[in-house]
């Protein structure tokens, strides 16, 4: 049975297929979104599909190998749609070569094909996947919101928590230890609010509020022995422009930063980690554990003057055997001295590179269209913009795979409204390729979703969350407290 079933697909698939006469030629690459053209992709990627960005009665895309040999085809009415067994096949076979797109478009009942255009296939693949928060670009109410984990190398996306199930309240902030799904930490905000953390099989929620510390534990990152975790503590607010371009401002009135041990369910820190006169925020260890990156501004009158906050990009060392913190903060990007702030230090796994966003002022950089991706080169002090990873708009909340071959960012370049998630190849010296969108199963999915991705993060396998457990636990808040030290 299942044969004549297979027989009949074939046959109605190749009676809506036409066959393509050549009616005019065109030398121009073809109009078709994404723009993949001379892009370098993870061997491992999930099908690059395309569409038609322009009125057409069909599309027809062939792709072939580096052999010149076709292996792959899709005609339809506005969307390719590629076997996913085949791509996946191709891309095996063309690692470290090329595989080339060559389209024709139907359009008043006539073909025109179009200029082939050519992707590279990395042999460095990418990571089991991504997770972020989807969040519509609301303002003083949370919405709906949620973190979702998606597969790359396939289209499958999978809720891990929303937020209506847990009160409403805002879900943000959340982190992995070394790619690793299994430690995590999530910041419930709100009503409810309170910090996850996932270890293992373990679920606990923690009140990360104290008497010293005075604000809740918020943009986190796991020092390399998954015991340790640093957080900023902040009092964060938002303001809005009545004549400016940029449409908010997220400012601090202070921030400090600190690091809790999970095993004692104590936080610690450094009088210069806590001073009065500086604004400390976005802390992040480096792969040996032996540093911790953070960004510092001198403390300004925020109200009178948003935009006189500088932040620069700082470290200090860190023993996390005793838990002691270094005497001194060493100052690695001086972005104050130009007039110029630093935010989300981002250092490479290889802890060679830090990456970070550049923008003109403040920290929270998400909302200024001038912020970019910069690398720093730790060995001699050089520092560049990541070109072929930035656009003309937003570029921030950028992270490294597990590899550091790839880096992916929340971009505002196709609307400049909704942040999407572009992933570009990282070479060894720090340079970039040609930044491609995360492929979707219809690229027409993106025109009608009115959310933007935040937090990017790379995890090696999927999370295994029990959801309802952690709905149980804040619905009892059923809180642990942390001491200060």
């Amino acid at each position: 049975m299942n044969k004549y079933i297979t027989i009949l697909i074939a046959i109605i698939c190749a009676a809506c297929t036409e066959t393509v006469r050549v009616d005019s030629v065109s030398d121009v690459l073809p109009p078709v979104k994404p723009d993949y053209a001379q892009a370098t992709i993870p061997v491992n990627i999930a099908p690059l599909n395309i569409m038609a960005d322009c009125d057409v009665d069909k599309i027809d895309v062939t792709i072939c190998s580096s052999d010149g040999k076709m292996v792959l085809h899709s005609q339809s009415a506005q969307v390719t749609d590629f076997n996913i067994v085949k791509w996946h096949a191709l891309l095996a076979e063309n690692a470290g070569k090329s595989i080339v797109y060559n389209v024709s478009l139907k359009a008043n009942g006539r073909w025109t094909k179009y200029k082939p255009f050519e992707l590279f296939v990395s042999p460095d693949s990418i990571d089991y996947g991504l997770v972020y928060r989807l969040i519509a670009p609301v303002y003083e109410t949370f919405g709906s919101m949620g973190i979702y984990q998606r597969c790359l190398s396939d289209f499958e996306q999978k809720t891990i928590v929303e937020n209506n199930l847990l009160q409403n309240n805002c879900v943000n902030c959340h982190s992995f230890c070394q790619w690793n799904p299994d430690k995590m930490s999530l910041h419930v905000r709100g009503p409810y609010g309170c910090t996850m953390l996932l270890n293992g099989s373990k679920l606990q929620l923690f009140n990360t509020r104290t008497d010293t510390t005075r604000g809740n534990c918020v943009y986190p990152a796991w020092h390399p022995d998954g015991r340790h975790i640093a957080y900023s503590v902040n009092e964060t607010r938002q303001m809005f422009h009545a004549a400016n371009p940029k449409r908010i401002e997220v400012i601090d009135y202070w921030s400090d930063v600190v690091v809790l041990d999970t095993k004692t369910n104590t936080l610690a820190s450094s009088p210069l980690l806590m001073s009065k006169d500086y604004f400390e925020t976005f802390p992040y260890f480096s792969p040996d554990g032996l540093w911790l990156y953070f960004c510092s501004a001198k403390a300004v009158d925020v109200n009178a003057a948003p935009d006189s906050a500088h932040y620069n990009l700082c470290r200090i060392s860190y023993d996390c055997s005793t838990g002691e913190f270094g005497n001194r903060v060493d100052t690695l990007v001086n972005a104050s001295a130009i007039g110029k702030s630093v935010s989300f230090p981002r250092p490479s796994p290889d802890g060679r590179f830090v990456a970070y966003t550049f923008s003109d002022y403040g920290q929270f950089s998400i909302w200024h269209p001038e912020s970019d991706v910069w690398l720093l080169n730790l060995s001699d002090g050089t520092t560049h913009r990541i070109d072929n990873l930035n656009s003309g708009d937003v570029d921030s909340y950028h992270s490294w795979s597990s590899n550091g071959r790839w880096m992916v960012v929340s971009s505002r370049r196709e609307n400049g409204l909704f942040t999407q998630p572009f992933f570009a190849h990282i070479d060894t010296c720090g340079n970039a390729t040609k930044a491609f969108r995360l492929p979707l199963r219809s690229p027409a999915e993106y025109d009608a979703m009115f959310y933007s991705f935040n937090i990017p993060e790379f995890i090696a396998e999927p999370i295994r969350l029990n959801v309802r457990e952690l709905e149980k636990k804040v619905e009892k808040r059923n809180l642990q407290n942390l001491t200060f030290e």
